[in-house]
């Protein structure tokens, strides 16, 4: 990546090519993209014998609707920039899925595997006393999530440590998504951005018109993919496409290389491989090189980065051979790459999309936890019941018996995860017509991301409007 490439400048080009193709009033645009607020803390924590000073961030890029949201990171790279244009891709993302939240992200410059777990949670309790001190974390203003090194364990360390903080408060555990089960959580956040990855390209292949600007055949199974990061999303992206669509993973890269089947990789045996050693190297399942950024020009159908940002860059877009790419990371095409991509005919599922399933899971446990009752328990029973009558009303009068198998699943209430995977999936599906739509009918959108940021963009305009602001 070059030095004078920022992940910010790129958003911010991003959201000026879709307000350039709207009518706003005068400074609109403006004030939807710039950031509403950033927290700087650097706090002081004693451990190991002495004081250390760890350095974090908070941005709220809107708050129009509230609360804010998105995930807090802990990575050594991190810094305001990212922070500043993560935050506004939540802000596009939940426009564009129709969730009500703004748009927030938080970092914390710090290796989590340097630190022991029990110095982990002093520290990420000092960082949620900071944040909710400044009113950066709470219910009903803004809303962590788990993102890169962080988990549904340091989410619960701040629920709880904001729940110390405001005892009198009956929605506390709503302060954070993304926790234990036991501790609020709801079923399916954690494969959540995976699984939604995986419902937006079935939508894209449901859809014949898209799916011939790719060149690709109908249907999934059989496609060769390739996957950059086999962290949470990734993994799941991957485990979901092959065992239920029945893609072949023929390349997973991770930080020590690239591990390569041209006949598909066994996803499950190759996480708890990586689990183990921590890498690719020394699968036997698959034949590794070390040079794994070379693979994300490797001949496939679907390329899918799922990782960090700027990882298609425009030194290596034009050698990129996937026909699709589905961003299930933030920010893995640069601008500059992006409009490489889009001249060769490469078409792009966009991040504020694709990854949007984490998201939208998050905003049903948030609910759940505001209304503190689980997802389908008033109604599951009396479904069961229904569906039996039915079943039976059916066999009396043909005669026949249904199949087994048939008969249970059609008997059977929705549990929470049915219930989770069935409303992801809508929203998935009524979004990405929206953005065929909107691609296919207007010549001046040139690809899934314009048409992703316009409708965004027209949604927050529209919310603005209505405030009077």
């Amino acid at each position: 990546m070059s030095s004078d490439h920022s992940f910010l400048n790129d958003v911010n080009q991003m959201f000026s090519d879709a307000a350039q193709l709207m009518s706003m009033e005068e400074g609109l645009a403006n004030k939807i993209n710039v950031c509403n607020a950033s927290y700087i803390t650097r706090f002081g924590v004693r451990l190991r014998g002495k004081m250390y000073t760890f350095e974090g961030w908070r941005s709220v890029h809107s708050n129009h609707p509230s609360p804010a949201k998105g995930g807090i990171r802990y990575a050594p790279y991190a810094d305001l920039d990212e922070v500043e244009a993560l935050a506004a891709l939540m802000t596009y993302k939940c426009a564009l899925m129709d969730i009500p939240f703004g748009g927030s992200k938080g970092a914390l410059k710090i290796d989590p595997s340097e630190w022991e777990p029990h110095e982990l949670e002093r520290i990420t309790r000092r960082f949620a006393q900071e944040l909710a001190r400044h009113d950066f974390l709470s219910p009903s203003q803004n809303v962590p999530a788990p993102d890169v090194g962080t988990n549904e364990t340091t989410m619960i360390w701040i629920a709880d440590e904001y729940r110390r903080m405001k005892s009198g408060d009956i929605n506390a555990l709503a302060c954070v998504t993304g926790k234990p089960l036991a501790m609020g959580g709801i079923e399916g956040r954690i494969e959540a951005t995976g699984r939604g990855v995986q419902y937006g390209i079935q939508e894209f292949f449901r859809h014949p018109q898209d799916l011939a600007r790719t060149g690709l055949p109908d249907g999934l199974s059989d496609r060769t993919v390739v996957i950059q990061g086999l962290g949470n999303v990734g993994y799941h992206a991957a485990k979901f496409l092959s065992l239920e669509d029945g893609c072949r993973i023929i390349a997973v890269i991770e930080r020590d290389g690239v591990v390569r089947n041209p006949d598909g990789l066994d996803i499950d045996a190759l996480k708890a491989h990586v689990m183990a050693t921590g890498g690719v190297a020394g699968f036997a399942g698959g034949t590794h090189d070390a040079d794994g950024t070379a693979a994300l020009t490797d001949a496939c159908d679907i390329l899918i980065p799922a990782a960090l940002e700027s990882v298609i860059t425009k030194d290596n877009a034009p050698h990129v051979k996937a026909r699709l790419i589905v961003e299930a990371a933030n920010g893995p095409i640069t601008y500059d790459a992006n409009t490489i991509l889009r001249d060769r005919g490469i078409v792009v599922i966009p991040d504020l999309f694709a990854n949007a399933g984490g998201v939208t899971v998050s905003y049903f446990e948030w609910v759940k936890n505001l209304t503190h009752i689980p997802f389908g328990l008033m109604e599951r029973r009396r479904d069961e019941r229904g569906h039996r009558v039915l079943t039976q009303s059916i066999e009396h009068m043909t005669g026949r018996s249904f199949p087994t198998e048939t008969a249970q699943e059609l008997m059977s209430g929705a549990r929470e995860i049915d219930l989770v995977r069935s409303g992801l999936d809508d929203k998935i599906r009524s979004a990405y017509a929206e953005m065929s739509m909107l691609w296919n009918s207007n010549p001046e959108i040139p690809d899934l991301r314009t048409a992703a940021y316009v409708i965004a963009v027209r949604r927050l305009a529209e919310i603005y409007k209505a405030l009077g602001i």
